[in-house]
């Protein structure tokens, strides 16, 4: 038999996985988006229906890992997912028509969905028996850690003269460097028994309030994740921070789940989520109504240093207040946040498309971040 792995080898390992299939595989589209609409004259629905095939194959990735259909070895389906995650990035390069964009990104949110399923599977409960919670923050960390790489790599590649189809394909190749590296961190686990459920009892007033909050979370910041850097770019006096905008993006991220549950131990899940939640709309609306370079960065800082906060607390929230078998309830909350997100980007592209701007989609999305958050702190937040 194997030796346990170290700690922080572990942590490391989901880092990478996460900075590989959430980072680059989910997020990549975003900077990439303004140079593929430029040279391939996509209307802003267009590239709002590009990102919702993703994030619907993300959906039905999540929902689908949960579901028995899948069986057999947790690290086959981790390691294979980190390689489809790496394939279909790489092969945007070589698609030509919207079918195969659509076909490509549906694929690459299916990936990315069962790598943070299998990752956390993998990593989260070897780690929840240390004396070290912070390892478990580094592990999440790794999203903004892909997307800060994505940033760098972007403005990297360029700069060098290079098209959007060498922008994805130098994607696909860092994944695949990923790959390599993290199945010596992130070695198999004996799989326990499943504990009994519990009694099942009815949806109450503070879950159904979870979840419907959680929905509009996915709602409201996925307009400003897909959009920000082209919001940046149409502004002349902020064109030139689109690779600061999205560094940053990443960059406060990546302290993002151990600052909110952090908060969550000292005022509560509830409270923090609301706050959280009200914060991401404060940055939604700032890359709308501030068009200088601090309302931007501002923007930046905020979109990323509450997304996969708000995404962790709302998990927990869910475990606590399941009355049932927990894993049915996180699939709910997971289908909410999945229609949400498939919903934003084409009706913000759409909208964009007939006013010319991404100011009302953005302050809707905001509205929508402000009444969950308030949804939650008045049932949720009194549990």
């Amino acid at each position: 038999m194997s030796a346990a792995p170290r700690p922080i080898a572990l942590a490391l390992g989901g880092l990478i996985a996460l900075a590989a299939g959430m980072g680059i595989g989910r997020f990549l589209y975003t900077p990439i988006l303004p140079w593929m609409v430029e040279a391939l004259g996509l209307t802003k629905a267009q590239a709002g229906l590009i990102a919702s095939a993703n994030y619907g194959g993300y959906l039905a990735g999540a929902l689908l890992a949960a579901t028995p259909l899948v069986a057999g070895s947790r690290r086959a389906w981790f390691v294979g997912a980190l390689a489809a995650s790496a394939l279909s990035t790489a092969a945007m390069a070589l698609a030509s028509s919207m079918a195969a964009f659509l076909l490509l990104r549906f694929a690459g949110g299916v990936a990315s969905a069962f790598v943070l399923v299998f990752a956390s599977a993998l990593v989260l409960d070897r780690l929840a028996g240390e004396a070290r919670p912070w390892l478990s923050s580094l592990y999440f960390g790794g999203v903004g850690v892909g997307i800060a790489f994505s940033a760098l790599m972007v403005a990297g590649l360029a700069a060098l003269g290079q098209d959007w189809r060498a922008l994805w394909l130098g994607g696909g190749i860092a994944a695949l460097v990923a790959l390599a590296l993290v199945p010596g961190l992130v070695p198999n686990r004996v799989e326990l028994p499943l504990p009994p459920p519990r009694e099942r009892g009815a949806l109450d007033r503070a879950l159904v309030a979870l979840v419907i909050a959680y929905g509009l979370f996915g709602f409201g910041y996925v307009i400003t994740a897909t959009f920000v850097i082209d919001i940046v770019r149409a502004s002349p006096e902020s064109r030139m921070l689109e690779t600061m905008v999205w560094l940053v993006v990443g960059l406060a991220g990546i302290p993002s789940v151990w600052g909110w549950t952090r908060a969550a131990q000292r005022i509560g899940i509830y409270r923090a989520f609301a706050i959280a939640c009200w914060t991401l709309a404060a940055g939604v609306g700032a890359s709308v109504l501030w068009h200088t370079s601090a309302g931007l960065l501002l923007a930046g800082a905020l979109l990323g240093g509450t997304i996969m906060g708000i995404t962790a607390l709302g998990l927990m929230g869910a475990r606590r207040l399941a009355r049932g078998d927990p894993r049915r309830m996180l699939a709910l909350i997971t289908a909410s946040f999945g229609l949400g997100q498939i919903a934003g980007p084409y009706f913000a592209g759409a909208m964009h498309d007939a006013s010319g701007s991404f100011l009302a989609p953005s302050l809707i999305a905001a509205g929508a971040l402000i009444f969950g958050g308030l949804m939650v702190l008045l049932t949720a937040g009194r549990s």
